[in-house]
Parts: structure tokens; sequence; C-alpha cells
């Protein structure tokens, strides 16, 4: 069974997925954020995952400060209410929705997200934070930052 740690890496992506890369976990947040559910049996109906995997992965994202565990309302039953870091994902759940839409979902998309303020399809853009373009996948390199050069080779970057 693979780990859920990335050790060897220095990527934010890595530590992303240490966080929320498990299976049901990004599912978990979809249902909160677009369902808006809060509750363990709501997630545990919905999505048909065992109570066990359920728990562990809310108690997972209640440590993570992904959600917050509030004391229900009338019912006693705790809820779990997106934080604002949780509510940070929605681009990544907007994004990996657009990819299966475009190469997994052979009947077309199963789920369109839209804006409330226009009807408007909603959709996730690359856009450069100086020109205001949006780059061609060949126009977008990544660059280790000094110190992240240092802690995968054990030197500066300067001796590069």
């Amino acid at each position: 069974m693979l780990g859920r740690m990335y050790d060897g890496e220095v990527c934010s992506a890595a530590r992303t997925l240490e966080i929320v890369g498990e299976r049901w976990s990004l599912l978990i947040v979809r249902n909160a954020m677009f369902a808006g559910m809060t509750r363990f049996t709501e997630f545990q109906r919905s999505l048909g995952i065992a109570p066990n995997i359920l728990t562990k992965r809310l108690a997972e994202f209640v440590e993570a400060g992904i959600f917050e565990q509030r004391s229900g309302t009338g019912s006693g039953h705790p809820e779990y209410r997106l934080t604002a870091k949780g509510l940070d994902l929605e681009p990544v759940i907007l994004a990996l929705t657009e990819w299966g839409d475009r190469w997994a979902a052979p009947d077309g998309p199963p789920i369109t997200y839209r804006h409330t303020g226009c009807d408007g399809k909603v959709h996730v853009r690359l856009e450069c934070s100086d020109c205001d373009t949006t780059p061609d996948l060949a126009e977008v390199t990544a660059e280790l930052a000094p110190w992240a050069y240092e802690l995968k080779y054990g030197q500066p970057a300067s001796l590069q």
C-alpha cells in the first residue's frame, strides 16, 4: 500500500496531496462546498463511503484546518463546516472537474458549475499575474525557490 507522505518531494502539490489526496477526500469537500452538506450522515449517504473511512477523513480534515467541527443545532450531531482554508480548494475541484469533463465523461459533463450572478458557466483559467494573459502550456515553467533547491539538493542554488 502506498504511503500518504511524500517526504522526498519539495513541492506544494505533493504537500497538498498529503492532505487531500486520499480516496474520497475531494468528494467530501465537493459535497460540503457545492451541495451544502455538513453532517456525517449526509456525506455517508450521498457517497456510500464506509463509516470508518469517513470518520477518519473528517478527523484529518478538522486536524488540518479544512473543516471545523461544530455542535449540531437541534439533533446534537456534530456539523462539519468548511473553513477559509477548505473553501480555497474550490479551484482545485473545478479544475479536476474540467479535466474529467474532457477526458473521463464520454456522455458529456454530468455537472455544470454556474455563476449565480449571470448564470454563465464557471471555468478555471491560467493567468499571468504581470501581463494578465492566458499563457500556453509551453510558456509555463517551474522554478525552484532558492531555499527549496538547497533543501532538495543539499547545496545553495548559486552553486548549480
